[in-house]
């Protein structure tokens, strides 16, 4: 299908697989800007307070977004979140009159796997998926965008483009959530990043270690992996549960094992392997304190890290200092549900988490320390939600993740 007239859009490529595309939206509001057609662009989804997502076909691979936000007309604040809920702009306030441009990485993929050769055992040709993994925006042939807040965008410019990514294996706390309110960490990171890098989540709500390889979601992450690359590992929420016996690792002994497979396979690609402790969950003792549900499998994981020499992110650490410094009262509104929930964040919860992360990635790994953006956090002393605004995302059917 022919790409839109009306957007003035401009395909240019060397290979077709490898587009340039510019897209016009000055002057237009959501109403009149086309609906997505498969193979072209335009919008998925509109709100009555003039917030949209936006769709451009595109085929899997790394691309570079400049954006030019502002009108001629009126003001604006506009937050901007890629493919499910990724956040990578936020707030982004132009006057009346005034356009500021934007640029950032977003990593387009889809479910499909290479074909095995002649006599090799066979898989499946695509990544397992399930319903939720359908209605969202992380497995398609195309990249989107979510304006929120006040939207104000005039222009999108895409190109292909060649960085290093930080690949995200991991469970629900890592995921990319699907709606609201449910937010993980792994949607907050490349808020924190700048536009030198960036981030491919391939963690999945629900996730084990195991299960990760038994979907091919695994090997998809390793047909995209390239050396130079890093990839983040955090499990242990689902992996201790015994009550599921295909996928329960013990502590001591399978789930080192485990993440010591991991870690090879990232190794024999020339990819650096990242190990991060689970955050606990949210569980208050009589003192205020937080209750050790996941301390094995932190205590594991950060035996494995010192002797694999691998690079050691303690969220679980840094999460019970964040959770215990806003206290029984304060820590809930982190939390998705209105605090119902203890496991998963909601969207200020996130940041808090991705920002502890981004501190660490500063402090003890010197090759990323330069693409961290935000500046000192101290999980000690974590700001409130009043000074972390952040939009949330345009209404879909709610579905708790999977996992807990």
């Amino acid at each position: 299908m022919p790409l839109s007239p009306a957007l003035a859009l401009v395909l240019t490529a060397s290979v077709a697989a490898s587009p340039t595309i510019d897209i016009d939206l000055g002057g237009r509001s959501p109403e009149q800007m086309p609906v997505y057609r498969a193979g072209g662009s335009g919008v998925e989804r509109r709100d009555e307070s003039g917030e949209f997502l936006y769709s451009v076909a595109l085929p899997e691979g790394l691309y570079r977004v400049t954006l030019t936000l502002g009108d001629r007309r009126s003001a604006g604040r506009t937050t901007v979140k890629t493919e499910s809920r990724r956040l990578v702009l936020r707030d982004v306030a132009t006057r009346r009159g005034q356009t500021i441009t934007r640029s950032f990485l977003v990593d387009v993929r889809n479910a499909r796997l290479p074909a095995q050769p002649a006599g090799a055992p066979r898989f499946g040709q695509t990544v397992l998926l399930d319903e939720r993994d359908l209605a969202s925006f992380s497995w398609d042939d195309k990249l989107t965008f979510e304006f929120l807040g006040q939207p104000r965008v005039s222009a999108i410019h895409i190109e292909p483009a060649k960085a290093p990514r930080l690949f995200l294996a991991g469970d629900s706390t890592v995921a990319d959530q699907y709606t609201e309110p449910f937010t993980s960490w792994g949607q907050m990171l490349p808020a924190m990043l700048d536009d030198r890098v960036a981030v491919a989540n391939h963690a999945k709500s629900g996730a084990t270690l195991k299960s990760l390889i038994a979907q091919l979601r695994f090997s998809k992450l390793l047909t995209q992996m390239q050396e130079g690359d890093w990839l983040f590992i955090q499990f242990g929420h689902n992996d201790q549960k015994a009550e599921w016996p295909m996928t329960y690792l013990d502590p001591e002994l399978t789930y080192p094992s485990y993440l010591r497979s991991y870690i090879a396979e990232a190794r024999r690609r020339g990819v650096h392997p990242v190990l991060v402790t689970s955050p606990e969950r949210r569980n208050f003792d009589d003192a205020g304190r937080i209750k050790d549900t996941l301390g094995a499998y932190a205590a594991a994981v950060r035996k494995v890290a010192a002797e694999e020499n691998v690079p050691l992110i303690d969220l679980n650490r840094d999460s019970i200092a964040i959770m215990q410094a806003l206290g029984p009262d304060i820590s809930p509104r982190a939390f998705a549900e209105n605090g119902k929930d203890r496991t998963h964040n909601n969207n200020y919860g996130a940041w808090l988490f991705a920002a502890a992360i981004a501190r660490q990635v500063r402090e003890k790994i010197p090759e990323l320390a330069p693409y961290v953006v935000p500046g000192n956090f101290d999980p000690a002393h974590p700001p409130l939600p009043e000074a972390l605004p952040i939009a949330p995302s345009i209404s879909l059917e709610e579905s708790k993740p999977e996992g807990s």
